[in-house]
């Protein structure tokens, strides 16, 4: 199975003006990169975390590529959008992307950041961040799909503090390694009770819809109701109903929510107040917060993290 191809210069319609056709987006200088010597930074039973850390610049994509291993994607700094197949899942700073050995992904980066990936050992019968105690029933299922997790501020610490040495480099003194597995195991302890948040936004198959709700990721007000959706497919309003809820299980309205959500993380994430978040994404504060508590279970501040500044 294998990601669809880096974003189109897709339409995008402007907040002023939702009767008239969409104008093109400018050409974006799209800049693409590979995922860079993961061979030097495999992890091993001994050295079970190995971190690497890249600095991205705003348009630009991490090609598709997979690991043997695991994988922990952090942002300290910025925004990225994170593809697999079929899903897009949205990582601002503070959060943190679980992937999963043998899937297929591409980052796309929303702003400049620092990225710091962590390639996660994973024994023979192991999916997660760590082995079972012999008492505990393995969690396998859980970790086997993607997750967008928060990262505590001892998690951060940790990330940070873990050597970004390449195997060229000469391999770490005893001392080095004994402190880097003491880090590693406290890390995956962390990792291991940290939150869960849904940010996933599921992407369909079919071509026409695809590309639509690929417009919708770049501006989540476009195409508000599903007869405008319908609209600019070229598809019936039934048909279209039909797709989204066989290839994506939900509604047309629940999807687009899932992705107001996701881009309301992005805006907090960036400092804005939860007022100006709403009116961004075309809300009345007491609407804005309705919706986020009806969806998620949370007040706003509690789910974009602005109650901790």
């Amino acid at each position: 199975m294998s990601l669809p191809a880096p974003p189109s210069r897709l339409p995008h319609r402007r907040r002023s003006d939702r009767s008239a056709g969409p104008p093109p987006l400018p050409v974006r200088d799209w800049q693409y990169v590979d995922s860079l010597t993961p061979h030097l930074f495999v992890p091993t039973a001994e050295r079970p975390v190995r971190a690497k850390l890249r600095v991205l610049q705003r348009d630009t994509q991490v090609l598709p590529h997979q690991h043997h291993w695991a994988q922990l994607a952090v942002s300290t700094n910025g925004t990225v959008h994170l593809r697999v197949p079929y899903a897009t899942f949205v990582v601002p700073p503070g959060r943190a992307l679980w992937i999963p050995p043998q899937v297929e992904h591409a980052v796309t980066m929303v702003e400049t950041a620092e990225l710091r990936t962590l390639y996660i050992y994973q024994a023979a019968g192991q999916c997660g961040p760590r082995l079972p105690a012999a008492d505990e029933a393995p969690q396998t299922e859980l970790w086997q799909r993607c997750r967008v997790l928060e990262v505590s501020e001892l998690m951060l610490a940790l990330v940070r503090d873990l050597s970004t040495v390449s195997d060229e480099a000469q391999p770490p003194t005893a001392a080095q390694l004994a402190r880097e597995q003491h880090v590693s195991a406290l890390l995956l302890d962390e990792l291991q009770h940290a939150t869960q948040l849904d940010l996933r936004i599921g992407m369909p198959r079919d071509k026409r819809l695809h590309s639509l709700c690929q417009s919708v990721l770049r501006d989540p007000l476009a195409h508000a109701s599903l007869q405008d959706f319908a609209h600019d497919s070229g598809a019936s309003l039934r048909t279209v109903a039909r797709l989204f809820r066989q290839e994506l299980g939900c509604t047309y309205l629940q999807w687009r929510q899932q992705v107001i959500l996701a881009k309301a993380v992005q805006l907090g994430a960036s400092g804005l107040p939860i007022g100006q978040i709403a009116a961004e994404l075309g809300y009345t504060p007491s609407a804005f917060s309705a919706m986020v508590q009806r969806a998620v279970g949370l007040s706003p501040a509690r789910f974009l993290g602005t109650h901790t500044r």
